[in-house]
């Protein structure tokens, strides 16, 4: 693994290959690691390249993505940032519990690194896993601000294994990311062009009978929507990326046969979500999101940006492997080989048909519709009136699923710890509504079982949420006191993405949780895509089944599909300024954000300046801070 041609590459030197130089697992595939407890990590601009074509990027270190930085649990670890940036810029700790001090999100936890600046992050290594950190300022994220993190647990780690490769699957645009946000708020599909033709229609037609596909058809219009609306970006912009390396680059990760190799998986796009599967080689999942659990085999896994899987797999005999991840959309694709020796290659399989939504994925009956023969949910799926989807206010003043007002989130009487579950129920005001909310799902379902947009026949083993079991019990086994119902929203002709139909950019109060407390957030999807929500400083338990499970799995961001309710049970152990949003990255642009603030037991007379002692260089007086500073250019 030591040519050029196996690693194509990004590099940010003169544009030479910079992965010509890997030597395999002591680089993992061709990422650099950084090991140790101090570090030293430049930002700045570069030229890359991505199958052969230059582009430019922001880079860590001169790098694509950012230096594999590896930890050991129970450690302090010190990143001095260097921003050589005309702009501010900043780094989150993705999925890291650490001070919010340190999270690294200008406008909620401190300023941002300005040009010329240097911050110190120091805090302790509270856990093991694979994680992430990125920029959580502008768009800079998708130029290429983004890295791997591995932090070996401090004593034995519970999964056995042979050799490792960490996958950083990413996506680029040479189109630029303010360009393509920019046409997106002109033209929401403006890169959709898998549209429904003539052709489909008569194909629907055939399949389910002329009076069901013209129903359909119709419905859709009325609605103004597009059941190919799976993903607003697409390969019609974007490159898919592996470490860097474009599908031409094939990166290439060796193996001996039979050895058992952990390959850590991190969603870091800025707006894909892929399906990820090995055409002939089963995984086996081991970790979600840094955290174990227990063994499950599978044959492919759909993630959104910033969810992590670990898996294992063993190949066998003297042959390639291809690692196939589609884009949910199926426009485009990332691709590597695992291999005995270099050169190998696998057959590509080309991609499958593109997915369209259904009804179902607007919460509506199937039944009404004309698809009478579709499978239901055990607690039904009611039909959504269409004056719901933006065409009138009569069905939305009839809605019964109202998300809970910012006084309730936190302001109430409720104490901690308050046992009965049926008291939880989360207080309703009207409905959201304005003008970035178009359309309600009227009877929103649990969707965790369900595999993803265009896997639902996929012919193999699909994981699903219900599958994650925690490998040791939930530290955490009191019942909810309270819950809170957020609804996702939007307007999509617009481009307007919120929580509760209140962009980000908007005066609105924080949600607030009290120190200790153990509540209920239950995530209401009233659009038509799906959703990785992450929440900043915390872990919560997703309710996959019965509340008293002790073996929830515990994740840090889920992907939350159109038409779906689900819950999530969550600990406030983190007092602190938490960031909550949704991690496709111009959906947080355009306003889908929100701030968590952890109360403490006993509020201080005054909060310790989160700044103070961490600025290395000279640096004007910050601003006064708020929740709502800067929103417009620090997301």
């Amino acid at each position: 693994m030591g040519t050029a041609a196996a690693f194509g590459g990004v590099a940010a030197t003169n544009l030479l290959p910079a992965w010509a130089q890997s030597n395999g697992a002591a680089n993992l595939g061709g990422l650099r690691p950084l090991a140790g407890q101090a570090f030293d990590l430049t930002v700045g601009r570069a030229q890359v390249l991505v199958d052969g074509r230059s582009g430019p990027a922001v880079t860590v270190n001169g790098q694509l993505p950012a230096p594999l930085l590896r930890w050991r649990e129970g450690d302090e670890v010190i990143l001095r940032v260097h921003n050589t940036l005309d702009e501010d810029t900043s780094i989150h700790w993705h999925g890291l519990l650490l001070p919010f001090e340190m999270d690294g999100v200008p406008g909620v936890t401190f300023p941002g690194i300005r040009p010329g600046e240097t911050f110190e992050y120091r805090f302790p290594v509270r856990q093991a896993g694979t994680y992430w950190y990125h920029s959580h300022s502008g768009l800079q994220e998708q130029l290429g601000h983004y890295g791997p993190i591995v932090i070996e647990p401090a004593g034995t780690d519970p999964v056995a294994f042979d050799r490792e490769y960490v996958i950083v699957l990413s996506d680029y645009t040479f189109e630029g990311p303010h360009r393509v946000f920019d046409r997106l708020m002109k033209s929401s599909d403006t890169y959709n062009f898998q549209q429904r033709t003539l052709g489909d229609f008569f194909g629907d037609a055939r399949e389910q009978g002329l009076g069901s596909a013209l129903r359909d058809r119709m419905a859709w219009g009325r609605m103004r929507m597009n059941p190919t609306d799976i993903s607003d970006v697409t390969a019609a912009t974007l490159d898919y990326l592996v470490n860097g390396h474009g599908p031409q680059d094939n990166w290439t990760g060796l193996f001996n046969p039979g050895e058992r190799i952990r390959l850590r998986f991190i969603n870091a796009s800025a707006m894909t979500i892929f399906n990820v599967r090995f055409p002939d080689l089963p995984m086996t999942v081991v970790q979600a999101d840094g955290l174990d659990v227990q063994p499950v085999e599978v044959g492919e896994f759909q993630f959104g940006p910033a969810e992590t899987y670990d898996v294992i797999v063993e190949p066998h005999g003297d042959r390639a492997f291809t690692l196939m991840c589609e884009s949910i959309d199926r426009s485009g694709f990332a691709r590597a080989t695992l291999a005995p020796r270099p050169g190998m290659t696998a057959p590509v399989p080309p991609l499958r048909p593109r997915p369209t939504l259904t009804m179902r994925d607007m919460a509506m009956d199937h039944g009404a519709m004309g698809h009478g023969g579709t499978n239901h949910d055990a607690g039904g799926h009611a039909s959504m009136d269409h004056a719901a989807m933006g065409h009138g206010t009569a069905a939305q003043s009839a809605m019964d699923h109202g998300a809970m007002d910012h006084g309730a989130m936190g302001h109430g009487s409720m104490t901690h710890g308050a046992p009965a579950p049926e008291a939880t129920a989360p207080q309703r005001h009207d409905h959201p509504a304005g003008p970035g909310v178009v359309g309600l799902a009227e009877a929103p379902v649990s969707r965790l079982h369900e595999p993803g947009a265009g896997l639902e026949n996929a012919g193999h083993k699909v994981l699903v949420y219900t599958d994650l079991k925690s490998l040791t019990p939930n530290p955490d086994m009191r019942r909810p006191g309270r819950e809170i119902e957020v609804h996702l929203t939007s307007n999509m002709e617009r481009y307007m993405w919120s929580f509760d139909g209140v962009r980000f950019s908007e005066v609105v109060d924080p949600i607030v949780f009290h120190e200790g407390e153990r509540l209920r957030m239950t995530l209401v999807n009233d659009t038509m895509m799906p959703h990785p929500i992450h929440l900043h400083g915390m872990f919560f338990d997703v309710v996959t089944g019965a509340d008293d499970d002790p073996h929830k799995p515990r994740k840090h961001t889920i992907t939350v599909k159109p038409g779906e309710k689900l819950s999530l049970d969550i600990t406030a152990d983190a007092v602190g300024d938490w960031a909550f949003h949704c991690h496709l990255l111009y959906h947080m642009h355009a306003g889908m954000m929100q701030v968590v603030s952890v109360l403490p037991d006993t509020a201080p007379a005054a909060r310790p300046d989160p700044h103070a002692g961490h600025h290395m260089a000279p640096s004007p007086a910050p601003e006064p801070m708020s929740h709502h500073s800067g929103h417009g250019d620090h997301h």
